[in-house]
This record gives structure tokens, C-alpha cells and sequence, in this order.
């Protein structure tokens, strides 16, 4: 599979900037290096109506949560995306994603809540996901409040925030979470196995190692057997039946991208309507690098443009 040359522009950049791989080094410096990285990769923070920042009451705390208000989004009754950033669990925070976050707001004319969940390892599976589904209980329980209509709210995410967005859809099918309309699955973690072939093959020199990623998972997991857990490997889940529309997307060249196409296919399968999107020489993270990747913006224009088809659909 060839790359695409914005891709392999971006990891030339981050061979030029040398440091160690995350596994190499202490989480705290592995949050440090990830934080400044922010401002060489992702493209510009386009501004929004209105952005404000509050605490909710959590499982284990308050969980501080960032809301972004779409341009063109309505006072009351506007669309709403849970939105749930990646980083392997371990790193990522409210400003690791903006970028994504205000485009989707905007193009979506939507409201976009993002929450700043507890991460591992200082807190374990499954405090991440607790906080996670605190923030959608919240989104639905202050819908008027907030602006939003409680029947439009979808989840959304990318990497590990693909895994918990996946996650929660399954838990909103069971009635365990309020319901959701949508989710979009940017680039998801399903299956915390990492034995899928993609792991072979871009499993060095494609940004995301397969070392690194064993690293973030081993710090989430409390034990190997919460590796089957579900909840971490949502493609291991027995049923996908009547989860919420799905968008997938995906990189062709992420060791995560084999496990991303077996969900959405196990999702077609089970008859849950799926539209699924490879970028095929991208790289992992690609859309969170809007600065030197136009697809990221393209990404989520598709991610949005199919949600409006799914409410066409409904």
C-alpha cells in the first residue's frame, strides 16, 4: 500500500524532532511530548459561536467538560455529539482534539461536548468509561438546558475514544446508557488482543508502533483478562445487533485498521446500517493532523455529511 506523501511528510517531521518513544519514557513525559505536539500538527482552530467550559458530578469525582456551540447551530433542539478523544487511554486531553471537535460543531451545525475522562494508569479500566458514560447521562438529562434534542445525540471518537464511543453504543442498545441516534468510529480500538494482521504489517515506521500500543493497553487493563472483557474489545461483544448507525473510518496504513474493518463488517452483518470510509495510504491520528493533511477536514465533513443521512434515514 503506498502512503500518502502528506502522511509521509508528517512522519519525516517527527523523525527530524527525534525524541523516544513513549514506552521509552515515564507517562508524564509521554503527556508532555504528545502535548507539544499539538500545535505542529493540527490545523487551525476555526472559531465557533460560543465554547464554554464546566464540572459535572462523576463516578470518582468532577469531570470537567468543554462545549462547543456549531455556528450555525439553533438556540434549542440542535444535534449533539458526545465526542471522546483518542490516545491509547493514557495521554490526550481537552485540547488534543479541539481541532476535530470545533470543525464538527460547525459543519454540523451541532452542539459538541467533550469530556475531560479520567485516564489510565492513574485510573484505570473502567474509570475512563464510567466518566465517559457520566457525561452522555448528563447530555441527556440537561438536553434543554444545554440546547440540544435529547433524540439527537450521537457518540463520537477516534483511536481509544473509538473503543469507549463503541462501547457505549453497546451499552445505549442494552438500556444500560441513554439512547443514542449515531456514532462515528474514527480509526477504533476493538479488539485489545492487538493479533490482527495489520499489526505485522504497519506495526513499525507508520507512527503508531505496535510496541506502543501494547504499552497503552497494558496501562489501562487492570489484569490480561480484561483484555476479553467486552468493554475493552468491543469486537469480542456477542451480539452488535441494534447498536446505533455507525460511521467508520479508517487509515489504510494503521496497525489498527484491520480491527476497524472487522467491526464495521460484524456491525453490516448484524444488520445495523454502516457506512464505512478507508483513506488508504493514511497514516493513525491522521485526523488530528489538519495542519499538513487536508484529509482530515475531509473526514470529518464525511463523518458529518453521514449523519445527516442516517437522520434521513431514521
Amino acid at each position: 500500500m503506498t502512503l500518502d506523501p502528506d502522511a509521509r511528510r508528517v512522519l519525516d517531521i517527527g523523525r527530524a524532532a527525534g525524541g523516544e518513544p513513549f514506552e521509552n519514557g515515564s507517562v508524564a513525559a509521554a503527556r508532555a511530548a504528545y502535548n507539544a505536539s499539538f500545535p505542529t500538527l493540527q490545523g487551525e482552530h476555526e472559531p465557533v459561536a460560543t465554547t464554554l467550559e464546566q464540572q459535572i458530578d462523576g463516578p470518582n469525582g468532577p469531570i470537567t467538560l468543554r462545549i462547543h456551540r456549531g455556528t450555525g447551530a439553533p438556540q434549542s433542539g440542535a444535534p449533539a455529539l458526545l465526542y471522546l478523544h483518542g490516545g491509547g487511554w493514557v495521554i490526550g486531553n481537552l485540547d488534543s482534539h479541539d481541532e476535530i471537535c470545533r470543525s464538527m460543531a460547525n459543519l454540523g451545525n451541532a452542539v459538541i461536548v467533550c469530556p475531560d475522562y479520567r485516564l489510565a494508569p492513574e485510573h484505570k479500566f473502567p474509570a475512563g468509561l464510567e466518566d465517559c458514560l457520566a457525561t452522555l447521562r448528563f447530555m441527556a438529562q440537561s438536553a434543554a438546558d444545554l440546547g440540544i434534542d435529547k433524540a439527537r445525540i450521537g457518540v463520537a471518537g477516534d483511536s481509544a475514544g473509538g473503543n469507549l464511543a463503541a462501547v457505549l453504543a453497546l451499552l445505549a442498545r442494552d438500556g444500560l446508557a441513554p439512547p443514542l441516534a449515531t456514532q462515528i468510529l474514527i480509526y477504533p480500538n476493538t479488539d485489545a488482543r492487538q493479533t490482527s494482521d495489520s499489526y505485522q504489517r504497519f506495526g513499525e515506521g507508520f507512527g503508531l508502533t505496535a510496541t506502543t500500543m501494547a504499552w497503552f493497553r497494558d496501562h489501562y487493563v487492570r489484569t490480561p483478562d480484561d483484555i476479553m472483557d467486552w468493554r475493552v474489545s468491543p469486537l469480542l461483544a456477542p451480539d452488535l445487533a441494534g447498536v446505533a448507525p455507525a460511521f467508520v473510518a479508517l487509515a489504510g496504513c494503521d496497525i489498527l485498521a484491520d480491527e476497524g474493518a472487522a467491526y464495521a463488517a460484524r456491525l453490516q452483518a448484524a444488520d445495523v446500517p454502516v457506512i464505512l470510509r478507508q483513506w488508504s495510504g493514511q497514516i493513525h491520528g491522521f485526523v488530528s493532523m489538519g495542519r499538513h493533511i487536508p484529509a482530515a477536514r475531509q473526514a470529518v465533513a464525511e463523518a458529518v455529511a453521514a449523519l445527516r443521512q442516517f437522520e434521513r434515514g431514521r
